[in-house]
């Protein structure tokens, strides 16, 4: 390049300059000057480039806005709370079954993306959430009073469930890459926990990267750190393992400012994953969690009667999944997934209000005053879920999805962000069905390649078999074996359904 510039200016100072007005000497001293100045010109513009906000700074987001038709019925039961505070004296705190809607529920949803270049090999990625109901700043403006994981904003769920218009920090956290030159990797802050493989197929976005975790096991936005391993094995494309820490819940002094003993500890998780394949067709994955010293309720809900908040117990999950792309089924591609996990609840003992214990304790049998002596059964209880799910892209930029997932009676997941109106139904003891079909505009992306503008339309079914969706708190009642004196501490839903609409736009 360097003898190119030269031979350019000599033929220019050839041209300019008459035969004998200057000496060849002082003419190829000329020529280098101006070469060395060419040069420390490129210089100068690649050093502006690479300060330009394209080289060290992406900027990418989402915008959606949905409508919601909810519609659910709930059986005959006894409120628990209610009864206590009536005299406990039937029928006091007998509640009939009844029908409840939301027949036209109108969110907004922002996200922002920022990915950040600060030196080699270290990176910042950041994502702000905004999500509320038109007319409304309240946390509880959907279904709070029905499940568990909707009956407050939690710190994991902040910009995943309705609440107010503030934008608040989902993700925010530092990537050191390729440390000691080697395919290793630590990250450390508010991690990529939420809306993990394989939603992003519903979603209509692209495979989440190396941050992310099955959605069926964890959907939660983790305070922690991770550490990667990527080496290059031929017979297995893709493949890389790590291991994740996170804080769940910060338990605070031991003491508070009156002297008093604070028995809570936090609560911790602790992850391993292993993507043995990881391919544009083919994705393979095996999780493993641990959930250390759970609390009974999180922060901001208030607890019946006076209770305070326990460390009720641990619990492992288990995963193994896999999604894969087929290339030019009929005219068009067909996606498709399939995961299982597997929940072990293990109790330390411990109960509220002395009947609610970590997936134990029945106010139907236990101790309490005036309901017999029967103990509650403390032992270890296991769950499943599957959780399955096509989508086929026509070239017409249309996609039809059909999921569906299942869950035992002991299942419970740690799922309370997930993109569900009602409750997470990766959560849900029982059926969910959920067709969907996505229309995506034939218009040039423009902002990004994977910029784009859809709209959507799906619907949900839910048939709980069992109490205690999502929550981890009480033995789970058959809903058949629900009467109206059962005793319950929440609404036994029985059957819900949501008609859903959106009109969204990636950027």
């Amino acid at each position: 390049m360097r003898k190119a510039n030269k031979l350019i200016l000599s033929t220019v100072l050839a041209l300019a300059i008459p035969a004998g007005a200057m000496a060849a000497d002082d003419l190829q001293t000329k020529i280098d000057k101006l070469s060395q100045q060419m040069e420390d010109l490129k210089g100068q513009v690649q050093r502006i480039e690479d300060k330009s906000l394209g080289k060290w700074l992406t900027i990418s987001g989402d915008y959606r806005f949905r409508v919601d038709n909810l519609q659910a019925s709930v059986k005959g039961y006894t409120d628990l709370v209610s009864f206590f505070n009536g005299g406990m004296v039937p029928p006091a705190g007998q509640i009939a079954g009844y029908k409840f809607q939301n027949n036209l529920l109108y969110t907004n949803r922002f996200g922002l993306d920022l990915k950040a270049k600060a030196t080699k090999d270290v990176t910042v990625n950041v994502r702000l959430n905004m999500y509320k109901s038109f007319g409304s700043q309240s946390d509880d403006a959907v279904n709070a009073g029905f499940f568990a994981d909707r009956s407050a904003v939690m710190d994991g769920t902040i910009g995943h469930v309705p609440s107010s218009s503030l934008l608040n920090v989902d993700r925010a956290y530092a990537t050191w890459s390729n440390i000691a030159d080697q395919p290793v990797w630590f990250s450390v802050g508010r991690r990529p926990s939420t809306d993990g493989a394989p939603t992003n197929l519903k979603a209509d976005r692209e495979r989440p990267g190396n941050g992310g975790t099955p959605a069926l096991l964890v959907d939660y936005a983790f305070d922690g750190m991770t550490l990667g391993y990527a080496p290059d094995i031929d017979f297995l494309p893709g493949f890389y393992a790590k291991v994740c820490y996170g804080r769940g819940f910060d338990a605070g002094y031991n003491k508070d400012n009156l002297g008093a003993h604070n028995d809570l500890k936090d609560t911790d998780m602790l992850g391993v994953a292993v993507i043995p394949v990881d391919t544009d067709p083919l994705r393979v994955w095996l999780q493993w969690n641990r959930g250390y010293t759970l609390f009974s309720n999180p922060e901001g809900t208030t607890l019946p009667m006076g209770a305070s908040s326990i460390n009720v117990g641990d619990i492992d999950w288990f995963g193994a999944g896999a999604m894969t792309t087929l290339k030019n089924v009929g005219p068009g591609n067909l996606n498709a997934f399939a995961d299982f996990g597997m929940s072990v609840a293990r109790p330390n003992g411990k109960t509220l209000m002395g009947a609610y214990g970590l997936m134990y304790g029945d106010p139907n049998n236990t101790g309490i005053p005036g309901f017999g002596g029967v103990a509650p059964d403390k032992h270890d209880t296991t769950g499943y879920a599957v959780y399955t799910g096509v989508r086929y892209d026509l070239p017409s930029k249309t996609k039809l999805g059909f999921e569906y997932n299942y869950g035992s009676k002991n299942w419970i997941t740690f799922s309370p962000a997930a993109d569900d109106m009602f409750t997470a139904k990766v959560g849900t003891r029982g059926h969910v069905f959920e067709p969907y079909v996505i229309q995506e505009l034939d218009l040039k992306p423009i902002s990004s390649a994977f910029a784009k503008a859809f709209f959507k339309l799906g619907y949900q079914y839910y048939k709980f078999e069992y109490t205690g969706s999502n929550n981890w708190m009480g033995a789970p009642i058959a809903i058949k074996d629900v009467t109206q004196t059962t005793f319950l501490m929440a609404p036994a839903v029985e059957k819900a359904q949501n008609i859903y609409g959106t009109f969204e736009v990636h950027f």
